[in-house]
């Protein structure tokens, strides 16, 4: 698996961007909105349970992401299509305010390492990308328990300051100074 240090690998992918089809699918790759930070979050398969919590959760706190310079991105392996239906099915990703994109040949989630070796499936895997393109946070969980979006933020406000930061930090606190 790709971890801290390493570079996001290069990727172009469908994308499900509106409810609209006729304006619905986008191109998106590892140069769309260059130069900013990144949030990648992989979920196993659409129409589930424990998936929309999460990708709702990214949704809400969208805007707080983007007053970090930040980008978020949803990404499974199921096709464009499937994430359409499933966005205009569910009432909590009707309005989602950032891309859905689609693994559906495996190949960026081969590349993170993250495909589950049994399920065939993307792992509930986050990472955030910093503006060169590395990876500077892996966190990867369970498939049947949901990840903390507040804690993704938490976590990128920290990496945004350059400086160590003690457990617990939030934005705002005092960051730890070495004599």
């Amino acid at each position: 698996m790709l971890t801290v240090g390493s570079k996001f690998p290069a990727f172009q992918l469908k994308a499900v961007v509106d409810n609209d089809l006729s304006k619905a699918f986008v191109n998106i790759s590892h140069e769309t909105n260059k130069g900013q930070w990144k949030i990648y979050f992989f979920w196993p398969k659409d129409f589930t349970f424990v998936c929309p919590t999460e990708i709702s959760g990214f949704g809400q706190l969208n805007a707080e992401f983007e007053k970090r310079n930040a980008k978020v991105y949803g990404c499974s392996t199921d096709s464009e299509f499937v994430h359409l239906a499933w966005r205009k099915d569910h009432k909590d990703l009707n309005n989602l305010p950032f891309p859905m994109l689609s693994d559906i040949k495996h190949e960026l989630c081969k590349e993170l390492g993250i495909l589950h070796p049994v399920e065939g499936v993307a792992m509930r895997a986050t990472y955030i990308v910093d503006p060169q393109g590395m990876i500077r946070f892996v966190s990867v969980n369970d498939l049947s328990v949901g990840r903390n979006p507040d804690e993704i933020l938490r976590t990128l406000d920290a990496l945004q300051t350059g400086e160590l930061c003690a457990c617990s930090w939030k934005k705002g606190d005092d960051v730890i100074k070495v004599a």
